[in-house]
């Protein structure tokens, strides 16, 4: 278990000295200069000056507001310039003091129509316990709660506006932008199930949804290439290690509480281990923590977008920290995007059955109950993971759906023409096209060419060969190691019906002829 710090640090590797307020400490393991920190002091002097002004203004003495930023943002242009100068004098931070100035200004760190007030009981003097002028946490919805414990751990002062990180934001915002959403809807729908986890952690609900959108996009039976799997993409081996074991033929990689839960645990353990920097931990997460490891031994103090580190980074880890930031940073400032997220009723409810039903039928007779355009199948399948959507449910199984299901469920899909029609549709017999005649499967044979990745080249399902399932197996592993059979190929040969598997369980999996 790794030693816990105060929070309000963990963001000091993507920061600007501590909100420029903190003083001008050089980065651990590298000594600053007494000319570096001349300018890192005029930099917290000008910050505090232009925030100032900021308070003048809202007092009304607009000249006077005036007169006090012109003179703040002069002393940082030229504090900026002369870093550019100076050697080991570090120019980003100058950069994320102009961007969190200019967010400041404009009021783009609180959302919501309460934003003033929470705005001066955080930012303005506010004194520990004072909660006068401030809107009480518990009156607030939601998505407001949130931001509001995440502005006690100064997350918007903190975060660093640079080039991969904003080329990240656009992304989101553009080719992304419809996976944001899904994946946004996705965690409201499971957010009662992954969020105590973090908010137990101490960790900022905002990097929970980030590595998330990144990872699953919210579905929490994803698998990688890789193997990875789950919501938060777990390999076999690193979820063993946090409690994540395969349970009566389920995977818990996939259970978005457990996942959640070890995925607080990592975050803790990792971020103990680089010395509270974000950047690094995310990158371990992603590229592998005996690696980074390695690479941050070699360079101490070093952040990570440092040449030193960041060149030795895969491209797919480059890329994988600032999109998470960016999400991380999306969720709590959509406003300032011109970013709007849905309002979502992700309050935990169940159904209990009236007749047997299959989350897919379930899916259909529901159909766009409660505005839900896309339908309710992704949310079904993410509160009960453990389930084949396909598999029918017997009369009394309880499911856990949003509360706001439980009355269309009621209505549409206990009794009813809606329900018929899912069962008829669910039930329905596929057409199979008989085998070809066994000339004609011998000429389509000789005349395939080596190689060949028509399906003439796989097998059929008459050759094959035995296979004990081991633990960390699935149908989709164990067809990617076949080379020759999908997983409708496995099922059918075993006549499995789900993908459940046991370890231990001997099934036939299909040869190349």
């Amino acid at each position: 278990m790794s030693v816990r710090v105060p929070r309000p640090l963990l963001f000091l590797p993507l920061a600007i000295l501590a909100g420029c307020a903190s003083g001008g400490a050089p980065r651990p393991g590298k000594a600053a200069t007494p000319e570096v920190n001349a300018l890192y002091d005029r930099m917290n002097q000008a910050s505090k000056g232009y925030e100032s002004s900021i308070d003048q203004a809202r007092r009304g003495d607009t000249p006077q507001a005036a007169q006090t930023r012109k003179q703040a943002l002069d002393q940082l242009k030229d504090a900026s310039a002369r870093c550019g100068l100076t050697p080991g004098c570090d120019p980003q931070r100058f950069a994320a003091v102009f961007d969190r100035l200019l967010r400041l200004k404009d009021g783009s760190f609180i959302e919501g129509e309460d934003a003033d007030d929470t705005e001066q009981g955080a930012e303005v003097g506010a004194q520990p316990g004072d909660t006068s002028g401030t809107v009480a946490v518990g009156t607030l919805p939601q998505a407001q709660r949130s931001v509001t414990m995440l502005r006690g751990q100064q997350f918007s002062d903190m975060m660093v506006m640079n080039g991969p990180v904003k080329a990240a934001l656009e992304m989101w915002l553009t080719q992304l932008r419809p996976n944001l959403m899904d994946a946004y809807v996705n965690y409201q729908m499971m957010r009662y199930k992954m969020w105590p986890a973090y908010k137990k952690a101490d960790l900022p609900e905002a990097l929970l949804f980030g590595i998330m959108a990144k990872e699953s996009g919210g579905k929490v039976h994803a698998v990688s290439r890789s193997g990875a799997s789950g919501p938060l993409q777990f390999m076999y081996a690193t979820g063993l290690r946090f409690g994540l074991s395969n349970a009566d033929g389920f995977d818990q990689r996939f259970d978005p509480t457990m996942a959640a839960q070890a995925n607080a645990e990592y975050i803790d353990e990792q971020l103990g281990a680089f010395n509270n920097n974000l950047e690094m931990t995310l990158a371990a997460y992603n590229g592998g923590e005996g690696r980074m490891r390695r690479i941050a031994a070699g360079s101490p103090g070093a952040s990570f977008y440092d040449p030193q580190i960041y060149g030795q980074m895969s491209a797919e880890t480059r890329d994988y920290v600032p999109m998470v930031l960016a999400a991380a940073w999306l969720f709590l400032h959509p406003d300032s995007y011109h970013l709007k997220w849905p309002k979502i009723d992700g309050e935990g409810g169940q159904i209990v059955l009236k007749r047997p039903a299959s989350l897919s039928e379930l899916t259909v007779c529901l159909g766009s109950a409660e505005d839900m355009q896309q339908g309710w199948f992704r949310t079904l399948r993410n509160l009960n993971p453990r389930l084949d959507p396909q598999v029918s449910q017997p009369v009394g199984a309880r499911l856990e759906v949003p509360k706001q299901l439980e009355k269309a469920y009621a209505s549409s899909c206990a009794d009813g023409p809606w329900p018929i029609l899912a069962s008829d549709l669910h039930n329905a017999v596929k057409i199979i096209a008989p085998p070809p005649p066994a000339a004609t499967s011998a000429a389509l044979a000789s005349s395939s060419s080596p190689g060949s990745s028509s399906s003439s080249s796989k097998s059929s399902g008459s050759s094959s060969k035995s296979y004990t399932v081991r633990r960390g197996d699935t149908l989709v592993s164990i067809a990617r190691k076949s080379s020759c059979a999908d997983v409708d190929d496995i099922a059918k040969i075993n006549g499995l019906k789900g993908h459940a598997l046991r370890v231990g369980q001997s099934i036939r999996v299909p040869v190349c002829r």
